[in-house]
């Protein structure tokens, strides 16, 4: 037990059962566990127990959890104003930090950008954008991937369960080609060709405003898209003068090596959606986009009450701050090698492991039934994140199936906090396999 941590009186069972009561059942929560303290990539409880994390908010506190300058920034934010409403009373934190990212965002051309408080925001209104500036009014999405829980980036999301799930129906004109992976026998070809069956069965290419895609799938399994896919989606975007809008809510700030993923590649979007990591912990999204785009909606047509809150934009420029103050897209790449290294080696003990991939700090490792590729080993995945939770670490699991376990420490991890966590890691997989 830790005094510092432990908070008398209340205990996580308490908590959960009060939990129970007064929440929906569709609020889920993937640990039995309350917060008390965080710092960088430890979270304690109000029982005192110590946690590493390696799920990061879900790959939100990419500059670990309370950053001592991004704490400062926000503090001295809230000594001036907390909130004026941007589109009332403008401040020039949001500016810079638009300002800041037309610079950084991929793409030799004017750019502009908007920023809002969450991600399914984000990816709302860049197809708000994208239909406004075209006027066409399709999307085609991919399989497997998450772009939000409302209901247009729900109809955007290809994952059935447990988002899409009773919910529907969801907004027209929305449409699914296959995400390519090899592992699971999709190639390149096969995605561009399926788009291409879309054109002649489903929607004329003439009608689609834009392609959305996430250059490494978060929930469909930490599958990194190939930079040939990228690039052929660009080419064939530009055949038919549709917008690429890169969703890059959970790849972007530096998680996967590069402050954006689609760099890998070489490939520059229309339109980028940003959050997660953007604000280390604070609720801020953007939209960056070329500029005679970004204005086809006219004025009061973009906005919301809380978007760009003046704290989150303190937040945001420390977070940018701090990523090229300590390297923090180099450190994601010595991560995630490091990462795959060690679990590599696991793999070589248990045949349940299928694959292990990443692109930077964003690793998966996938488990299949006796290695069959047709046959996802979902409950062992969830064996494995229960056993390394009574050990001391934190995870979650995605993929279509269940089956995949992504790992996303924050990028500050200390070198025997990262091992410590491998080591449990490790430890809980040879214990339930």
């Amino acid at each position: 037990m830790n005094a510092n941590t432990q908070l008398p009186g209340l205990s996580n069972a308490e908590l959960l059962e009060r939990r129970h009561s007064a929440l929906p059942r569709g609020v889920g929560q993937a640990h039995g566990l309350f917060a008390s303290r965080a710092l960088n990539a430890e979270v304690w409880d109000v029982e005192g127990r110590r946690y590493i994390d390696f799920v990061a908010g879900i790959a939100v506190v990419n500059t670990g959890h309370s950053h001592p300058a991004v704490v400062k920034a926000v503090e001295q934010q809230l000594h001036q104003y907390s909130h004026t409403c941007f589109q009332v009373v403008a401040y020039d934190g949001y500016l810079r930090l638009a300002e800041r990212l037309n610079t950084l965002a991929p793409g030799d051309f004017a750019k502009k950008a908007l920023l809002m408080s969450t991600g399914a925001e984000a990816v709302e209104n860049a197809i708000k954008i994208a239909r406004a500036a075209t006027g066409r009014p399709g999307v085609i999405a991919f399989q497997g991937a998450f772009h939000g829980r409302t209901l247009l980036t729900l109809g955007l999301t290809g994952k059935i369960i447990p988002y899409k799930a009773g919910v529907g129906p969801f907004p027209a004109e929305i449409y699914h080609a296959p995400y390519p992976c090899a592992l699971h026998g999709v190639s390149v070809d096969d995605s561009l060709k399926a788009i291409e069956q879309l054109f002649k069965c489903d929607i004329e290419a003439n009608r689609v405003a834009a392609f959305i895609v996430e250059p490494v799938q978060g929930e469909g399994g930490y599958t990194p898209a190939p930079p040939e896919f990228l690039q052929r989606l660009r080419a064939l975007a530009d055949a038919h003068g549709i917008l690429l809008i890169a969703d890059e809510i959970q790849t972007g700030i530096a998680r996967t090596g590069k402050l954006f993923a689609m760099e890998h590649s070489g490939v520059a979007a229309d339109i980028t959606t940003l959050a997660k990591g953007l604000g280390g912990g604070f609720p801020i999204s953007a939209v960056v986009g070329r500029a005679e785009i970004m204005d086809a909606i006219a004025p009061g047509g973009l906005g919301s009450t809380y978007a760009g809150h003046p704290g989150a934009c303190a937040a945001a420029h420390a977070v940018l701050d701090i990523v090229e103050a300590e390297h923090l897209c180099e450190r994601a790449t010595e991560i995630g090698a490091h990462m795959q290294a060690r679990l590599r080696e696991v793999a070589k003990k248990h045949v349940s492991i299928g694959d292990v991939r990443g692109l930077g700090a964003m690793v998966a490792v996938e488990f299949f039934e006796q290695g069959n590729p047709d046959k996802p080993a979902a409950e062992l995945t969830r064996a494995v994140i229960a056993e390394a939770f009574k050990r001391g670490l934190l995870l979650l699991s995605c993929g279509t199936y269940g089956n995949v376990l992504r790992l996303m420490a924050p990028l500050t991890i200390e070198q025997g906090t990262l091992d410590e966590g491998l080591d449990i890691l490790s430890a809980a997989i040879d214990a339930v396999s």
